[in-house]
């Protein structure tokens, strides 16, 4: 499971932004989960809680997005989503002259402090 090293490294990000603005207490974090990352967000909310024990995330409050795994078709020019990775054609009209998208990574996008 490598959601929880994931979530150990976030935490350490928002540690260091909160000592940087001189937070007593991290309060709630957005992060992104791409399409394309194979990280499970149940696992994330799981091991996300575990990660911020006796640190200033201690009871954060965890925003999870996660967008759909979209690509551009350059023969049909349309954004098409895609269900897998391994399937690059394009649902509307077949194509494979597909531009993916999608992330494959989490990111943290804003994080609230006190």
């Amino acid at each position: 499971m490598h959601e929880i090293t994931l979530c150990q490294n976030a935490v350490e990000i928002m540690e260091q932004f909160g000592r940087q603005n001189n937070a007593r207490k991290i309060t709630a974090v957005w992060m992104e989960i791409g399409a394309f990352s194979c990280v499970e967000p149940e696992a994330v909310q799981f091991c996300f809680e575990l990660a911020c024990r006796e640190t200033l995330a201690q009871g954060c409050e965890l925003h999870l997005e996660t967008p759909l795994a979209e690509s551009w078709c350059r023969t049909c020019q349309q954004d098409v989503a895609l269900l897998s990775l391994n399937v690059l054609i394009c649902p509307q009209c077949g194509g494979r002259d597909l531009r993916v998208i999608a992330g494959d990574g989490m990111k943290i996008k804003r994080i609230e402090i006190e």
